[in-house]
């Protein structure tokens, strides 16, 4: 099967049943996508289905054919943006949801580019063992501009560097 992932075109040699998150990961060789629980609760394997968050432990690969596929690679944008201020903000402790976590807020900012407590708690379904949702919450709200929170574009660049 032809996927599309991140921009690039892949052909595949998997059953259709496979999930997506072993293709990705696996096959095509992008492993920023992470297995958490495999039945679909976590969120750590987030990517984005025509601009959707879907979980790709549980979605058949077959279902990514002929639809664009982004993963944490290929963020781009807000996405982007998004990195910056989870870095700025220091919000993964141990790291491992981050990159369901950006996926998912990435997805929410496009679709509510300013959204409030409500909107990101709604949003943001992905399991942090850690617990760093309120820093979570900090970085939408950062690159939203919305919220008291919200550190200047210096405070994220001197943090950057």
């Amino acid at each position: 099967m032809n996927l599309n992932i991140n921009g690039k075109a892949y052909d595949v040699d998997v059953e259709p049943e496979m999930p997506l998150l072993w293709v990705i990961r696996d096959v095509v060789g992008l492993t920023g996508t992470k297995f958490g629980c495999g039945i679909g609760m976590c969120g750590a394997c987030s990517v984005h289905l025509d601009g959707q968050v879907v979980r790709s432990c549980v979605m058949p690969a077959s279902t990514a054919q002929g639809k664009k596929l982004t993963t944490i690679e290929g963020l781009t944008g807000k996405g982007v943006d998004l990195q910056k201020a989870w870095v700025a903000l220091q919000v993964p402790q141990c790291g491992y949801c981050q990159s369901g976590m950006l996926m998912a807020a990435s997805a929410l900012l496009t679709r509510t580019p300013v959204p409030d407590d409500a909107a990101i708690d709604e949003a943001m379904s992905n399991i942090c063992r850690c617990g760093t949702y309120a820093r979570i919450r900090r970085a939408i709200h950062a690159v939203s501009g919305a919220g008291t929170s919200k550190p200047s574009s210096s405070a994220i660049s001197r943090r950057k560097a």
